[in-house]
């Protein structure tokens, strides 16, 4: 009933879809409760205080959701709405044949990013099963294509991770996502600390491969997406907690081309169970 559902809605044309989504982002976003005050707390925490842009930051939530089954079933469609000024980032990092790693924030339509990625080749990207088990069925089958491998966030994601890179293909995951206790650092997001993976500066150790952070932009009235890339610079630093500040300080860099389609909803600043209490000041 679930699929029949999405493939219904993914038959709605996207700024029909966008309307929807932003108007429930809204409904929402005006009931009190932790969502409101998380997504108002994380973005007066990054500069941005104003009730209007809460607003807006729901309202992108919602297009944010709404988009999905779009973008998850009707792929060359929506392939067909990307634009990206930034093509000549990722040219110059294939033309290395190092691999690729891509670190791709809540910003945006993350999902559509992936699957553009794959006009450059194969692709491995990690992800952590939905907690609604209903929806996970949905999610791996929109989610794998000839082009596009998505691996659990796990050791054996690692190890493909791994392969992957060592092929000389590209990877992607989310740098911004809160690891479990033990698997992270305190680095600062927005002048907060925030227990942030080691994993990509340790892939990217490892492996010797080019870094570029990469998101969708949704446009305006349903137009589509604007692909963003920006490369960290190189060498990276040999520490952890070095490597981390870097990659939370690019990813600030890359949200504030469009702030309002963060996921400030997110818990970023959580600490998980067996991380360490010591936040650095």
């Amino acid at each position: 009933m679930l699929l029949i559902l999405f493939r219904v809605l993914a038959a709605v044309p996207l700024p029909i879809l966008h309307g929807i989504g932003r108007i429930s982002g809204l409904l929402v976003y005006a009931i009190p409760g932790k969502y409101r005050r998380r997504l108002q707390t994380n973005a007066k925490q990054a500069g941005y205080p104003n009730p209007a842009f809460a607003r807006q930051a729901a309202a992108q939530t919602g297009a944010m959701i709404m988009e999905l089954p779009k973008v998850w079933l009707r792929n060359q469609q929506c392939l067909d709405k990307v634009v990206t000024d930034d093509n000549a980032v990722v040219e110059a990092a294939l033309g290395e044949g190092r691999g690729i790693l891509y670190l791709t924030p809540h910003l945006g339509c993350f999902e559509i990013t992936a699957r553009y990625l794959t006009r450059h080749g194969r692709i491995t990207v990690m992800y952590r099963p939905p907690r609604q088990a209903f929806l996970a069925p949905v999610m791996e089958s929109a989610r794998n294509t000839s082009q596009l491998n998505a691996v659990p966030a796990n050791r054996q994601g690692v190890r493909e991770f791994v392969r992957a890179l060592k092929r000389g293909e590209a990877v992607g995951m989310l740098p911004d996502q809160v690891p479990g206790g033990g698997d992270g650092v305190w680095a600062p997001f927005f002048d907060k600390p925030a227990y942030t993976m080691t994993l990509a500066g340790k892939l990217a150790a490892q492996t010797g491969v080019a870094v570029i952070l990469t998101a969708g932009e949704r446009l305006p009235q349903g137009q589509g997406w604007r692909i963003h890339y920006m490369r960290l610079p190189e060498p990276l630093p040999d520490s952890a907690d070095e490597q981390a500040a870097l990659i939370n300080h690019a990813m600030e860099t890359l949200i504030r081309r469009c702030p309002t389609q963060y996921l400030w909803s997110y818990n970023r600043y959580k600490i998980p169970k067996g991380a360490p209490l010591h936040r650095p000041t």
